[in-house]
């Protein structure tokens, strides 16, 4: 017979209790280091291409593993808002002088443009042109000191777009979409990526005078999370509104306030998991605490030699705005911020319908210098490797005068560059025809340069995705190539 069955007594010992709680605390430890590092549960991007599934990682803004080495660890773009005229910059056309004050030969089509075509004639640029640097990259003299870093530059001569207004066209550059709606593009660094600075916002925006068109949502999150928006710093006075504590508020208070405030939101949102509004808000309000020390001191260009001022222009009037601003970017990605947007001419100041001349010597004063500076203080800093530089705008501008003395907006063919952060330098991609409208060869378009860019950060733009309204979104919207030719 076999025997009775005997109960057996599992309760642990009190030295059981001990070894298993201490090994809970190892994992606990373990579990926000790994995280902190993008890696285990929480992490949105996934490494060796397993695809992502993890959408709404408890640590939003924790450093995420890319899905290969990247080349460029922040990026800083130079966008020109209004659109800058590629035939007056980096695209000579010399047929354009033959064909002066003729109108547009039918072989080139008739396009619709934003202010109509009824009577315009081909207008040539008035520049001198020069090839610099071992490149031979031409440029005008509009940009004389830019001109010096030519074998830099990676010159993309055949970009288009889709939208003839700036609204769309500026919210397409933006967020890849002539839409509203959509993700801006350092949204998705960011969510791919996470921060790597914990006490800094990973993407920042600067303006230089009026408000951007169409506004903040050319740097909304669009669909993802609200953490992952864009936020916007002032180069005048502090950095962003209201982060510094009132007057007698002294640390212990705010940190106890904040807590205080956590702790309802929390509450608030334990049965709401989908409101990625009140989770950003959490996250803000954290994040806002650690700036407080950090954002001041990223900001204060009192620390900046008066050599380092002068390279930017900060010296001189006009350009001391757009100068300010190069520099802060040049702080911030020391500082680890992901993705910082530098907009020159905030509200279509490029846009140059009535006076070509007046209008683009004016912006190109403003910005040249700074540029010039910028790009000499990454590569003698050794951070121009590390950091992809791109400049352009919405658009370009048409080779036919408008006006008399002025150029109408032109998507169909126009000129970006980018610097370091692995593109090619010294390299001209791509051509447009004889008279500047169309790209004809290797046309590249908004989505071909966000996967470009997003390649550079070590992300991929067809794996990098989101689910929205049933179904996987991506930031290139399911298009765009990677641009070889681009890279070094």
């Amino acid at each position: 017979m076999r025997p009775p069955c005997q109960k057996v007594d599992d309760t642990p010992s009190r030295r059981q209790f001990l070894l298993r709680s201490g090994g809970g605390l190892g994992a606990l430890a373990l579990r926000f280091l790994l995280a902190k590092d993008g890696l285990g549960a929480g992490s949105i991007v996934q490494a060796a291409g397993v695809p992502s599934t993890a959408y709404l990682p408890t640590a939003p803004l924790a450093s995420r593993a890319p899905h290969f080495a990247p080349k460029a660890k922040s990026v800083i773009f130079l966008f020109m808002e209004g659109g800058p005229s590629h035939i007056d910059l980096f695209d000579p056309k010399p047929e354009l002088l033959r064909l002066a004050g003729q109108p547009m030969p039918a072989s080139f089509g008739r396009p619709i443009t934003a202010m109509g075509t009824a009577g315009n004639t081909l207008m040539p640029s008035q520049r001198t042109w020069k090839r610099h640097g071992e490149s031979g990259i031409w440029i005008s003299d509009w940009y004389r000191e830019m001109a010096e870093h030519a074998d830099s530059l990676c010159v993309l001569r055949s970009c288009h777009a889709d939208g003839l207004n700036h609204v769309g066209s500026v919210c397409q550059m933006c967020t890849g979409d002539i839409l509203a709606g959509r993700p801006a593009l350092g949204s998705w660094a960011m969510y791919g990526l996470g921060a790597a600075n914990q006490d800094m916002p990973a993407f920042v925006v600067l303006t230089d005078a009026a408000e951007v068109n169409g506004g903040p949502k050319n740097w909304s999150s669009g669909f993802l999370p609200a953490v992952f928006q864009g936020t916007q710093f002032r180069n005048d006075g502090a950095p962003i509104f209201h982060l510094a504590p009132p007057a007698g508020v002294g640390a212990d208070q705010q940190r106890s306030k904040l807590d205080l405030i956590s702790g309802l939101n929390s509450h608030f949102a334990a049965d709401k998991p989908e409101d990625s509004e009140l989770a950003a808000r959490l996250n803000s309000y954290e994040l806002a605490w650690r700036m407080q020390s950090a954002a001041p001191e990223a900001v204060d260009l009192t620390r900046e030699t008066a050599a380092t001022r002068r390279m930017y222009g900060l010296d001189d009037e006009p350009t001391r705005k757009f100068g300010t601003n190069c520099l802060l970017a040049r702080r911030l990605v020391e500082r680890g911020v992901r993705f910082v947007q530098c907009f020159s001419g905030s509200g279509s100041g490029w846009d140059a319908h009535e006076d070509m001349e007046s209008n683009h010597s004016r912006r190109c004063r403003e910005t040249d210098r700074p540029i010039a500076g910028l790009l000499a203080d990454l590569k003698s800093r050794g951070l121009l490797d590390e950091t992809l530089v791109v400049w352009g705008g919405e658009f370009g501008r048409t080779p036919f005068n408008e006006k008399g003395k002025g150029r109408d907006h032109n998507p169909w063919g126009f000129t970006m560059w980018m610097a370091g952060g692995g593109s090619k330098p010294g390299t001209v991609v791509g051509s447009t025809d004889e008279i500047g409208l169309r790209a004809v060869d290797h046309p590249i378009h908004v989505h071909d340069l966000h996967a470009t860019i997003l390649h550079l950060m070590g992300l991929d733009h067809l794996r990098l995705t989101y689910p929205h309204n049933g179904r996987d979104e991506r930031p290139t919207i399911n298009d765009g190539d990677v641009i070889r030719r681009a890279l070094a």
